[in-house]
């Protein structure tokens, strides 16, 4: 099986480390080392060290790129200056989710592009599709690794390395470590203080191993997939796929303040600007269980004995220790926050209180 999928530059490092491999993306991902409840906690409260380099990279550049992007992408560059990064998302025309992402502001001639693995390529053919002469928009998957650390103490292993800390929520500045050029990146994917790091592919061992050192002499822990989910999941934080999709608009999926409502133009603006207007005819909620009982993806929601809607996401949380979930529930159903819901897990009502996400409180700022 692993011989049909894409591999990161640090696969020896992990396997010396002991991880545990799945597949996500077409990618062989670590998923675990010292186990995900242990990966997870030492993230909330100390540090955990992720390897994302699967995440895709791209390129636009050239005359008026930050302008070419701003016209295509759904949030509003112009929010944002050079050394700032955005959350944002590809759309259709009729309003779905390609892919989301984050665009670093290089300059008013570079944008940087960080989109999810499984969809670079579409993200990079859309936008060559309509990029103007003189404007190149390249596919770098290969060219950089991506290094996540997360959790109150990043900020000290950082600068144990001699990298840079003092910077915003969404702010990145470039530097470097031993000779290899790193942008350091204020942003994350688990709620934590947290940075990710961008060396280049061929040069990240030199990074990763000097992180992983770091890392443990903070107190913290390698994290895989595994952690990695079960975090941003407890934040509510959206994953493609699940609660974004072709088919999960971002109005459904609670992440229309990405967009730039005010702009001329941007990919699949009509169409959520009617959907506004009309309201999404679903929306993404949290689920906390009521008792005992682990939620998954793709389960039924109930109330009063009609199907109200569905679950995206589903996992055990670790820090609440309880069965938590994000669902696309019903709009129509008139379901408030705090009203009691069941869901179908293999024939068992497992009885969940609607709640608004996050789960737990966030602290990336």
């Amino acid at each position: 099986m692993t011989d049909n999928l894409l591999q990161g530059p640090l696969e020896e490092q992990h396997r010396a480390l002991g991880a545990s491999f799945a597949e996500f993306g077409g990618w062989l991902m670590p998923v675990s080392y010292a186990g995900t409840v242990a990966e997870h906690t030492a993230t909330r409260n100390a540090v955990g060290l992720f390897d994302v380099s699967h995440l895709g990279k791209a390129l636009v550049r050239g005359p008026g790129a930050a302008e070419f992007v701003n016209a295509t992408l759904t949030n509003d560059l112009n929010r944002i200056g050079a050394g700032k990064a955005q959350y944002t998302l590809c759309c259709t025309e009729t309003g779905g989710v390609v892919d989301d992402l984050i665009a670093y502001y290089v300059s008013d001639d570079e944008i940087f592009l960080v989109p999810n693995a499984a969809n670079t390529a579409a993200v990079v053919a859309a936008m060559r599709a309509v990029a103007p002469e003189g404007l190149t928009v390249t596919d770098e998957h290969r060219s950089y690794a991506v290094l996540a650390v997360q959790g109150p103490k990043s900020s000290a292993v950082l600068a144990a390395l001699g990298l840079p800390v003092e910077m915003d929520y969404m702010e990145y500045a470039d530097a470097e470590y031993a000779g290899v050029p790193v942008r350091v990146c204020r942003t994350g994917y688990t709620g934590e203080h947290g940075y990710e790091l961008l060396p280049p592919w061929d040069s990240a061992p030199v990074v990763f191993d000097a992180l992983v050192t770091a890392v443990k002499e903070a107190g913290g822990e390698l994290a895989g997939l595994g952690a990695r989910d079960t975090l941003r999941t407890e934040m509510g934080y959206p994953l493609h796929g699940h609660e974004l999709s072709l088919d999960i608009s971002p109005l459904q999926a609670r992440t229309g303040w990405a967009i730039g409502w005010k702009k001329d133009a941007f990919w699949g603006r009509d169409a959520l600007l009617a959907e506004k207007a009309a309201g999404p005819r679903r929306l993404l909620r949290g689920l906390r269980v009521i008792g005992r009982g682990v939620l998954r993806p793709d389960l039924t929601v109930l109330a009063g004995g009609k199907t109200v809607g569905v679950t995206t996401s589903g996992t055990f949380s670790p820090t609440l220790k309880v069965g938590i979930a994000l669902a696309l529930i019903d709009a129509g159903a008139d379901i408030a926050d705090g009203q009691t819901v069941t869901v179908d897990v293999r024939g068992r009502s497992v009885e969940c209180e609607v709640v608004k996400p996050p789960f737990v409180e966030a602290k990336t700022r």
